[in-house]
């Protein structure tokens, strides 16, 4: 095998995806495609050794000061509300997410959560649960990896995603709080269910499917027309997720203006 460090990382026992006709493979692949047929997000606990979480941790826990805070007022669609709406429209309710980021030009080379964004391998195995016939890393200098920080009272407001579907790796949890919560499928691309949307943000844990945060698990989720968000943290152990930015498309990038709210900045680190 070419890259003896992710026998570390990974566990390659159960999760064999340096061989994709493994048949244990196999097996993986399809139960992870019919969970995202279905309910939008496919689970894989335990994916990092118990070792790989420890080293990944350690390599975080340094990043994570470095990390750029910000609080910002939205609502579920991360656009701007339209006025021109009657007042109790959806798309006018308005929340505050606050979070803190590491940018991708922020990691070191060495580190083991940069080291498995970019194997070919990795990539491979997700482009192949995706069923796309390409997949590429983000151009996006500072976009294309980040570590999500979320600190105590820090909140991920109900939201739609602007891209079909991320991918993260799940590297230490905080205390209380910090779990991920969706509705899959609430919406459609012609049928934007606001009714069902109003009742979710009112309270209603009719649909909702609760996540709790494991360190080691990949997720990947489509997050388009699935709404969805991360409960608040509570104490004072922060929590770290690793954000892989991938894209069915070449030289994806974002915005300067997502640049800006998310990392502080608008040109990446020299």
């Amino acid at each position: 095998m070419e890259s003896q460090w992710f026998q570390h990382l990974v566990d390659l026992e159960a999760y064999p995806i340096y061989d994709l006709n493994h048949p244990k493979t196999a097996q993986i692949l399809k139960k992870a495609q019919s969970q995202l047929d279905s309910l939008g997000a496919a689970e894989m606990p335990g994916f990092l050794t118990p070792k790989g979480i420890s080293q990944m941790e350690l390599e975080s826990s340094q990043l994570e000061k470095s990390a750029f805070w910000n609080a910002l007022v939205g609502n579920a669609y991360l656009d701007e509300p339209e006025n021109s709406l009657p007042e109790n429209h959806v798309r006018r309710w308005t929340e505050t997410t606050s979070l803190g980021a590491v940018g991708y030009d922020q990691f070191p080379k060495e580190f083991l959560l940069r080291k498995i964004y970019e194997w070919p391998h990795f990539m491979e195995f997700i482009r192949t649960l995706l069923g796309l016939p390409k997949l590429y890393q983000y151009a996006d200098p500072m976009g294309a990896l980040n570590l999500s920080v979320m600190k105590k009272d820090d909140y991920l407001r109900w939201h739609f995603d602007q891209s079909d579907f991320v991918t993260s790796l799940s590297v230490r949890n905080s205390e209380k709080g910090g779990a991920f919560e969706y509705v899959p499928r609430i919406r459609a691309p012609r049928q934007e269910n606001y009714e069902a949307v109003q009742s979710i943000l009112k309270g209603n844990r009719e649909r909702v499917i609760h996540i709790p945060n494991c360190p080691g698990t990949l997720l990947v989720f489509q997050g388009r027309y699935s709404l969805h968000r991360v409960t608040k943290i509570e104490g004072e152990t922060s929590r770290l997720m690793g954000l892989l930015g991938y894209a069915a498309e070449p030289n994806v990038m974002s915005t300067e203006y997502l640049r800006k709210i998310r990392y502080g900045r608008t040109e990446p680190l020299s």
